[in-house]
């Protein structure tokens, strides 16, 4: 069954995914299929990748067994009523990357009994280094969510959830680069602000941030004793902690995942209709 597969929306998202399957051999380039409706975007995946593009999101129904739908919520019911009719719930996996759109939204609009799995990554898997989380529809069975999981292997970590938590993983790990990108810039920043040369300040930052990772692993230990192995008596670290706590670090972090948690839902309420 994975012979080829079938991408609906060209995007950032749809050329990670692209570039994963061609990296871990999944797929060969002839066997993806894209649907894009910008002539100059097609043209790239075409020259960079070797893929096969169109403009016509039908074609991917007719010629694949396996679509993912990776456009943006705003056109998913215009998308969905250009495929409809070339969808046969016996003969095809629907795969969902869009935010905020429960599985419902995508069982009213296709024929009945069609399979689909609903699945939550982040801009890492341009690295391959993401973690995509997945919920199955009412029709998908334990084979479409094993199958799904193996696609989405290519760019990175798996996990199953409950349709219901979706919303959490979005805001949490969805947007989550941009969280550390923000908290990388401001170490950085930081560094020039006590006279480091940028270059320095931004050798130290990404390789600490990537030992501490590399130590929570390693040693299981939590993020508690992590801060408690640095943070001596009256010493920098405590310094510097005394004044993340009293700014109200950690709340702001959570009210600003909240944010982006309630935003997820109301993307849904926004783009979403029983």
């Amino acid at each position: 069954m994975l012979n080829r597969i079938g991408i609906i929306g060209g995007g950032q998202m749809a050329e990670a995914l692209i570039k994963g399957f061609l990296d871990k051999e999944m797929f060969t380039p002839q066997n993806i299929l894209v649907s894009e409706p910008l002539a100059e975007r097609r043209q790239y995946l075409e020259e960079y990748y070797g893929v096969i593009t169109t403009n016509l999101n039908s074609q991917i129904t007719e010629r694949n067994e396996i679509v993912i739908l990776a456009v943006k919520p705003q056109v998913m019911a215009s998308v969905l009523r250009e495929i409809k009719d070339h969808i046969n719930p016996q003969r095809h996996l629907i795969i969902t990357i869009a935010a905020g759109l429960p599985l419902k939204f995508y069982e009213k609009r296709l024929p009945e009994g069609t399979p689909i799995v609903r699945v939550m990554l982040n801009t890492c898997a341009l690295v391959h280094s993401s973690i995509s989380a997945l919920a199955g529809g009412s029709y998908a069975s334990e084979e479409d969510i094993k199958l799904t999981e193996k696609i989405f292997s290519v760019v990175g970590e798996i996990i199953r959830v409950e349709e219901d938590l979706l919303d959490a993983v979005t805001a949490l790990s969805g947007s989550g680069p941009a969280y550390v990108a923000l908290f990388i810039e401001a170490l950085i920043d930081a560094g020039l602000r006590c006279g480091l040369p940028r270059v320095i300040a931004e050798k130290l930052v990404f390789s600490t941030l990537e030992g501490t990772i590399k130590l929570a692993k390693l040693t299981q230990k939590n993020p508690y004793e992590i801060k408690s192995m640095v943070t001596s008596p009256g010493g920098t670290t405590i310094s510097a902690l005394e004044i993340l706590y009293r700014k109200g670090f950690t709340g702001i972090v959570i009210e600003a995942i909240k944010e982006a948690w309630k935003r997820s839902q109301q993307i849904r309420e926004d783009f979403y209709q029983e």
